[in-house]
């Protein structure tokens, strides 16, 4: 079904969601795979659920990695994926002049965690009339996030989502501080904790990044605890295969019981 921007925007404050998918679209296939199972888990679950992945990994620690299938191919698959399974999709976005065709194709824009403070595509994702979610950079304090919240909202768009990702650690680890949410929370927007670039050890095996997959559950789970609305998780049906971010990665079939246990977490509020 159709997700008018405030209608799921809305859903998003009144329930607790998954935002969940492979990090990047290697096929369609495989998408539509996840997506499928992404919606069961969350329905057994009794969870709100988004579709997510990448057109482009923009981002990448070298240039030699796989970025995925790129604007054209991969707005027309996630278009597929939210036709074909009914859920919502975000994916991010790099650069202002992607902001309006994104937009035409998914329900949520997102703004990658080392963007989080480009002005300009704060402004160009908010014009849009989408949701927005930011991730927060792994560089800024949560008592940091109003001013960008403050641009979202200062350029005519309320739907904003924040999304906890970590905060750098020394060098090639990240440790999540669980201040963010309530801090975060007292701006009136759903947060969301990242579980699994929150195991991300950036840059780690020199020319990707590395993870540890182990702490996936015990962040998410301490997270719901701690006030987070939502969780964002990258799943894989072979992480150890996946073309990005798979050390970092929930493996697929590991995903309803998390999510369950996240239910019953968010049950206790």
């Amino acid at each position: 079904m159709p997700y008018t921007p405030d209608f799921l925007y809305n859903t998003l404050k009144e329930r607790h969601f998954v935002f969940a998918g492979p990090c990047v679209l290697e096929s369609f296939d495989l998408a539509l795979e996840v997506a499928h199972k992404v919606r069961l888990a969350a329905e057994q679950a009794g969870l709100f659920a988004v579709f997510k992945a990448s057109y482009d990994k923009a981002n990448r620690t070298s240039a030699s990695s796989f970025r995925g299938p790129g604007l054209e191919t991969g707005l027309a698959w996630l278009a597929r994926i939210r036709e074909e399974t009914g859920l919502p999709v975000v994916t991010d976005i790099h650069e202002p002049a992607e902001a309006a065709a994104v937009a035409e194709h998914v329900d949520i824009l997102q703004i990658p965690a080392f963007l989080c403070r480009q002005t300009s595509l704060l402004e160009a994702a908010a014009k849009t009339g989408r949701v927005v979610n930011v991730k927060k950079g792994q560089f800024l304090a949560p008592w940091d996030m109003p001013n960008v919240h403050n641009k979202l909202v200062q350029a005519g768009n309320h739907r904003v989502l924040l999304t906890e990702r970590g905060a750098s650690f020394g060098y090639n680890n990240l440790v999540v501080d669980m201040r963010s949410f309530p801090v975060m929370n007292a701006l009136g927007a759903p947060t969301i904790i990242d579980a699994t670039h929150s195991v991300q050890l950036p840059g780690g095996q020199g020319g990707s990044s590395g993870g540890d997959r182990r702490f996936v559950a015990t962040i998410a789970k301490a997270a719901a605890a701690a006030g987070a609305q939502g969780v964002f998780l990258e799943c894989h049906p072979n992480p150890d295969k996946a073309l990005c971010d798979g050390p970092n990665s929930l493996h697929l079939d590991d995903l309803p019981r998390l999510l369950q246990q996240l239910s019953a977490i968010w049950m206790v509020e």
